[in-house]
């Protein structure tokens, strides 16, 4: 019995490893060159110790000036990003010793770029605290926002994979924005525009489109979509404006749907639960849902 089953499964296997010949996109077996998934999610937590350095314990380097310690995880963040980007760069490229090259100096530029950027990208930040500190009477203090909260998480996240994919970094900026979504809930394409004081309270089940745009002190609540009116058109939207514009001091509430690149929701305005919109809205126009019907039966748990 024991040597039928052996033959079995070498026979299984042989048509299994004969299927991985057909050239599809499933069918690739390169797993050295390309971004390795767990350096990235490791750069996420060094990226936010960078963000947060009074917040986040180095459990690598025992080293009391915190300066000293964050110059280290400075420089390998960018070693490491830097040998990232560049495998990105050359994904599906046929790999001769000139793209080698030109991968190699243009990740460099991009890394440094990048790094550049990280003192704007915490003065972002730091107005997204204060807009959640200032618009969320449960939070007790800035330090418990910083520590606890999964909107401000999933937007620092956001604001770090963003500046990688103006940058034109394929891959990486989405891998980061997944992360966040896995561990909130809230999915935050990289791709989005945002501006500051953003607030995101709760947060779970947050969908943000890529080409949406969002102005600056905007508060938005669990279960929003931002989405595209339709993806029937496929691959032909690619880089066309599929998602809304947000502008600035708009309050969106729960469960609400907001629809199409050319929907507007003008400055000021707040859009109640539930409210599915595919149009724009002038500004400081409040919309709302009319009349909900809810019934009540007495004495009875049958609906």
């Amino acid at each position: 019995m024991q040597d039928i089953i052996g033959q079995d499964i070498k026979s299984i296997t042989q048509d299994i490893l004969a299927d991985y010949d057909k050239k599809r996109h499933i069918d690739k077996l390169d797993v050295f060159n390309q971004p390795d998934t767990k350096v990235i999610y490791e750069l996420i937590g060094e990226l936010t110790r960078v963000a947060y350095p009074g917040y986040v314990k180095d459990p690598h380097y025992r080293i009391y000036d915190i300066r000293n310690n964050l110059s280290m995880v400075i420089e390998d963040i960018a070693f490491r990003l830097n040998k990232q980007i560049a495998i990105a760069l050359r994904y599906g490229m046929k790999l001769d010793e000139e793209t080698l090259d030109a991968t190699r100096t243009e990740a460099q530029r991009i890394t440094l770029a990048f790094l550049r950027q990280i003192p704007q990208i915490r003065e972002f930040l730091a107005t997204d605290v204060e807009a959640l500190f200032d618009g969320d009477p449960a939070a007790e203090s800035a330090d418990e926002i910083i520590f606890a909260y999964p909107g401000l998480y999933a937007v620092t996240v956001f604001r770090f994979a963003h500046e990688l994919y103006k940058l034109n970094v394929p891959v990486i900026p989405r891998i980061m924005t997944e992360l966040a979504h896995s561990k909130t809930g809230i999915d935050i394409n990289p791709g989005a525009t945002i501006g500051k004081y953003f607030m995101i309270d709760h947060g779970t089940g947050i969908v943000i489109g890529e080409t949406t745009e969002i102005g600056e002190h905007v508060k938005i609540y669990q279960g929003v979509t931002l989405g595209a009116l339709s993806t029937s058109g496929g691959r032909k939207l690619f880089n066309k404006k599929r998602h809304p514009t947000i502008e600035d001091n708009v309050t969106i509430y729960s469960g609400a749907s907001i629809l199409g690149g050319d929907t507007v929701i003008g400055k000021g305005s707040v859009i109640g639960g539930n409210v599915f919109l595919t149009h724009s809205v002038p500004p400081e126009t409040k919309v709302s849902v009319k009349n909900q019907e809810l019934r009540y039966n007495m004495g009875s748990c049958d609906l």
